[in-house]
């Protein structure tokens, strides 16, 4: 069985996430602390705490979900002494969740990618003053078919297909005005669901320059190192593993779509059977047996998740 594992995105938070793990693993308390110390922020307070509103605030939501993915990913190789080398053939992310996978494979260091993950999140706030962009889910349209709706929806505004999440679901972004005419075309053209999605920015569009600008200057500081297993990343859905092209790759990224269908059908097409999701939730897992039904899927958020996990992976 050839394994990827791949790793969340946005919208996959919870408050709690993480909590149990800390609780029961020293080595995912260390890992939330470094992150905490990285940041200048008890980053923790707030995954654990009660207020939605301040978790869901992107710059918060970003490093968090990262340092579920990579605390469950590092107390998976210790309690399992294995690297995920030893097990897995490709790592993948959705949108933020590329910098874990670069994290998990030891292409990032974990302080690097916390305050990375932190100033995409405010550059992202700061390209596009709120209520000006807006994002829309559309489902049971092809993607060819929303591509269309969102040329026609453009006009003298921005309207791009953000996320090509499984064959029926794609995302749209752009400005708020355009988006809301898709959303209407959708409709009328048969759509099974087209509905504006509660965020703050719409990400993934020509509408992030300033963003992907800020990310260049800061990635450009950033040491990334060859990693242990290839990198599907987003913007090109095939497996990458020059760091210069990985580090230009998540600049692209900022205004390029997420090829999440492709870069399933290209793991699939490339001998893998399993697609293991590490962190928060088990969004990529229903994505993937939406979009396969050649691949299994697994998933390990929880400490009795990871038990079970090591009696799948051998």
């Amino acid at each position: 069985m050839t394994t990827a594992f791949v790793f969340p995105g946005q919208g996959s938070q919870t408050l709690g996430m993480g909590k149990a793990l800390a609780e029961s693993y020293p080595l995912a308390k260390e890992i939330f602390e470094e992150i905490n110390d990285a940041l200048d922020q008890n980053l923790t307070a707030i995954m654990w705490g009660e207020d939605e509103t301040a978790l869901n605030l992107t710059e918060n939501t970003q490093p968090a979900l990262m340092a579920v993915s990579i605390a469950v990913t590092r107390v998976l190789e210790k309690e399992g002494r294995f690297a995920l080398s030893d097990k897995g053939a490709y790592v993948a992310g959705h949108s933020l969740g590329e910098y874990s996978a670069l994290t998990s494979v030891n292409a990032l260091e974990l302080p690097d990618t916390a305050r990375l993950l932190k100033l995409r999140g405010q550059a992202m706030q700061r390209a596009v003053p709120v209520g000006q962009g807006a994002m829309a889910a559309i489902l049971g349209l092809s993607f060819d078919d929303v591509m269309m709706i969102a040329d026609e929806a453009t006009g003298e505004y921005v309207c791009q297909a953000a996320n090509d999440n499984a064959d029926g679901q794609v995302v749209i972004s752009g400005h708020a005005q355009a988006v809301e005419k898709a959303v209407a075309l959708a409709s009328e053209k048969g759509a099974k669901r087209a509905v504006m999605l509660p965020v703050s920015a719409p990400f993934h569009c020509t509408l992030m320059a300033p963003a992907a600008k800020e990310m260049q200057d800061a990635l450009n500081q950033s040491i990334i190192r060859p990693p242990s297993l290839p990198v599907i990343a987003n913007v090109t859905a095939k497996a990458e593993t020059d760091p210069n092209t990985l580090r230009q790759l998540l600049v692209d990224q900022i205004t390029g779509r997420v090829r999440w269908r492709e870069s399933v059908q290209w793991m699939g097409d490339h001998g893998v059977t399993r697609m293991v999701e590490l962190g928060t939730g088990k969004v990529l897992c229903g994505l993937a047996r939406r979009i396969s039904k050649d691949i299994e899927t697994a998933n390990a958020e929880t400490p009795d998740d990871i038990e079970k996990l090591l009696e799948i992976l051998g």
